[in-house]
């Protein structure tokens, strides 16, 4: 017959439970911390209807993310990670950048929701800045330089950006996006997927390809203006003098950028007036 325990090894099997108890208590906050792709999607659903696991797992795919897994392999996302993944969402909602640019963004510091580069959704996409002798200078939200030369077949684009292939047969028609073909299947670049991704969303509100010529034509106009300011420039063989041309045209975009954003948040104001 087992004999009673003693007051002492009583009060030590107390501080054991006791342990483990605050063991249990903390990993189970861990755990309710984390959040599964499933509650990630439910709980952004709101603000990006279109959201998905594929497309959670896409931005992976694409480094944008990198969820710790469990033992089995399961994805669990923190609450930094879901900061990240609103602000890269918002980046390709609100700003149309690519991947690639946001990619640079993310590096140059650019985080979740109240961190430096994003204060909310009604800050302008470019904000200005004080630059060298009192000139105003602006971070370029456009990138010139070469693409990453990643190609997607219309299946991929389709899958990724929720567009239905009647709407990218017209913006192929209007010009819009051109894409290439090569051993018969039609692929398009990182540029002009995002430009689907876009037009997409509009097309939820009944805008068609014939209704984005004015998005074209606009487009036009201002890049040839900008052409006939840098030509010179750009033309030049002294690559020290080209790379500085290409540095100016990004922030003559990015002031572009800027001014149309504040005229048609103008223009929208007079509207709900």
């Amino acid at each position: 017959m087992t004999a009673p325990a003693t007051p002492a090894e009583v009060e030590q099997i107390d501080l054991e439970l006791a342990e483990q108890e605050h063991a249990g208590r903390v990993e189970l906050g861990k755990r309710q911390k984390s959040l599964t792709i499933g509650a990630v999607c439910k709980a952004l659903a709101q603000e990006f209807p279109d959201i998905s696991i594929s497309k959670i797992r896409y931005l992976e795919d694409q480094k944008l993310l990198t969820p710790r897994r469990t033992p089995g392999g399961y994805r669990l996302y923190t609450q930094g990670d879901v900061a990240r993944l609103r602000t890269i969402l918002r980046m390709q909602r609100d700003e149309f950048l690519p991947l690639r640019v946001i990619r640079q963004e993310l590096a140059a510091g650019r985080g979740g929701t109240g961190e430096a580069g994003w204060a909310g959704p009604d800050t302008p996409p470019v904000p200005g800045r004080v630059g060298r002798e009192g000139a105003r200078g602006w971070r370029p939200s456009v990138s010139v330089g070469q693409a990453s030369g990643a190609l997607y077949s219309l299946d991929d684009v389709l899958e990724e950006t929720k567009a239905e292939a009647k709407l990218v047969r017209e913006l192929e028609e209007f010009g819009v996006v051109k894409g290439e073909m090569r051993g018969g299947v039609r692929y398009f670049d990182e540029t002009e997927r995002e430009i689907i991704a876009a037009v997409a969303e509009l097309a939820r509100y009944g805008v068609g390809g014939r209704n984005l010529r004015v998005f074209r034509s606009s487009a036009d106009r201002e890049a040839n203006l900008l052409q006939q300011i840098l030509a010179p420039a750009l033309r030049s063989r002294n690559p020290e003098r080209r790379k500085e041309a290409v540095e100016a045209l990004e922030n003559l975009a990015a002031v572009a950028t800027h001014l149309k954003h504040l005229l048609l948040v103008r223009d929208l104001r007079k509207i709900v007036r």
